[in-house]
């Protein structure tokens, strides 16, 4: 199924109390350029990252914007600093025998109203958890990027079919109209040795000769048969499940080769006026050549 380089595609998911956001958009390109922006403590998951892109995208200019919102999944940690809450309560004994029965037992909620004791931190994250979770957002979005691919694939695949049965009947008009240029030079060609020598008697082995001569000037049957043969190989790849757009567009150069020189061979106004037409064909061909994956 022929796919379009142009393509968007977004998915969002909560996992492990991570709100995960992945973006993928992709503009034309010659080869395969992926560029992936992801928050700073997130980095890690960057190879991966271009790695499900590879997977997924043959060539173009893909564009990948990662965005996490982890508040939910912060999981905090508490330590006592067991010597100094020893040597606070220590203390506290020692000032309590100083201040005799007027002074009040101190609890342990007092201690730790000390500074020092009590240390809050985060626990950290199992990084391969969190590059999973990434990835699977990633590949939800790469999913919603390539049907969008593929829709406007169908659409230049269409068009660009459409063009090619145009282009089949333009060079069966070649092939029709080249023996006629023939016949007509011919006609031309003894009126005018006629009118030259004065004579209702021309020598018609001379006007064989140069008739065959002129024929084979301006045959054109092998530039058609060619081009028959690159508008078939055209079909075949609009077809194909694989990347073609740069199988196509060296294809698309040979066919409008094969027109330049059909437009070269015939010195006649009705063939120049078809060759006009195909080489318009051609070139929207390549346009839309340029956005196929």
């Amino acid at each position: 199924m022929i796919k379009s380089m142009t393509g968007y595609g977004r998915a969002r998911q909560t996992l492990h109390g991570r709100d995960v956001t992945v973006e993928v958009r992709s503009v034309n390109n010659r080869y395969l350029d992926t560029t992936v922006k992801l928050p700073r403590a997130y980095l890690f998951a960057e190879d991966a990252l271009r790695q499900r892109v590879q997977k997924a995208v043959s060539r173009g200019k893909v564009d990948v914007f990662v965005t996490v919102d982890a508040s939910a999944a912060d999981e905090t940690a508490v330590a006592v600093n067991e010597p100094l809450a020893k040597a606070y309560m220590d203390a506290l004994q020692v000032i309590g025998k100083l201040g005799g029965a007027s002074m009040r037992e101190c609890t342990a909620a007092d201690v730790a109203r000390f500074p020092d004791v009590l240390t809050v931190t985060k626990a950290d994250a199992d990084l391969s958890s969190v590059e999973e979770d990434v990835c699977a957002v990633a590949d939800e979005a790469l999913d919603a990027y390539n049907a969008m691919r593929a829709v406007e694939g169908e659409k230049l695949a269409a068009d660009v079919a459409s063009r090619l049965d145009a282009i089949e009947a333009l060079t069966a008009k070649v092939e029709e109209r080249s023996p006629e240029t023939v016949r007509e030079y011919r006609e031309k060609l003894t009126a005018r040795m006629r009118e030259v020598l004065q004579s209702t008697t021309v020598d018609e082995s001379r006007i064989l000769t140069e008739a065959a001569i002129y024929a084979d000037k301006v045959a054109v049957d092998e530039e058609t048969v060619r081009l028959r043969s690159h508008v078939s190989q055209l079909r075949a790849m609009l077809a194909s499940d694989e990347p073609m757009g740069r199988k196509m567009d060296f294809l698309i150069q040979e066919v409008n080769r094969e027109s330049n020189t059909i437009g070269s061979k015939c010195n006649d106004v009705d063939i120049a006026r078809v060759v006009v037409a195909l080489k318009a064909e051609v070139e929207k061909i390549r346009e839309q050549v340029q956005n196929i994956e």
